[in-house]
This record gives C-alpha cells, structure tokens and sequence, in this order.
C-alpha cells in the first residue's frame, strides 16, 4: 500500500564542531605567535641589510677604504639603531677590483617552555673601486 508519500533524502548536518574549532583556533594562535616573535629578528635584519646596500651604493665605483667603509658602516648602525651584531661585527674583506661586505650573524628568539627560534643571517656586498 503505497499512499503517494515520497520518502525525503536524510540531511547531513553541516559546519564544525567545537572541537574542530578549537583545534582549528590554536593551529591558527600558534603561527601567528611564532610570527610575532620572529618580526622584530627580521625587521633588524631588513636594518642590516639596509645599511650594507646603503654603503654598497655610497662607495661603488669610487676609490673607497677600508677604513671609510667601516666608518660608514658603523654611522649607518648608529643611524638605524641596529641590534645583535655591531659595526666590528661586520667583515671588510680586500677581493679582486674592491672590498666584499659581509654581515653573519645569528639570533635566538623563544617561542614557548624550551622551544626557541635560531635564526642564521648572511647578508654580502661588493664594493667595486
């Protein structure tokens, strides 16, 4: 006896459940976190970087010394207040046509209980005469 009733799709339930989100929150949480600890070591290295392509640009086809290099190099430092590495820090090398401008260095940021960020940096120049 079939009266003309038409059987209906079952529904699915859609969305998250609250343990999704809540897993979903702190997956999110974690990488923003670990990007606000890691900001201020790359906005001191985009200063380093800045101040090494600075004194690429002042002195590039023009018959620098080493010592006006390193006195470049240490007013830009003190103009862009830099931190973790120093103008000493930073390697005036004499090559073949000029000097090689090397900044290297590390940083160290933690991140949560015993877990840290250990963040290695290389920034090079070459000065031509």
């Amino acid at each position: 006896m079939n009266i003309g009733l038409k059987r209906l799709p079952i529904a699915r339930e859609q969305g998250m459940t609250t343990l999704g989100l809540l897993i979903l929150v702190v997956f999110v949480g974690l990488f923003a976190f670990a990007g606000i600890r890691l900001t201020p070591i790359y906005l001191n290295y985009m200063k380093v970087a800045g101040v090494v392509d600075g004194v690429q640009k002042e002195f590039d086809g023009q018959a620098a010394t080493r010592s006006a290099i390193r006195s470049s190099i240490s007013r830009r430092f003190d103009i862009e207040s830099v931190s973790k590495i120093t103008a000493r820090d930073v390697a005036v090398t004499a090559v073949d046509g000029g000097f090689e401008v090397v900044a290297e260095y590390s940083d160290k940021s933690p991140f949560i209980a015993n877990v840290s960020f250990s963040v290695d940096f290389n920034k090079r120049a070459l000065i031509r005469r």
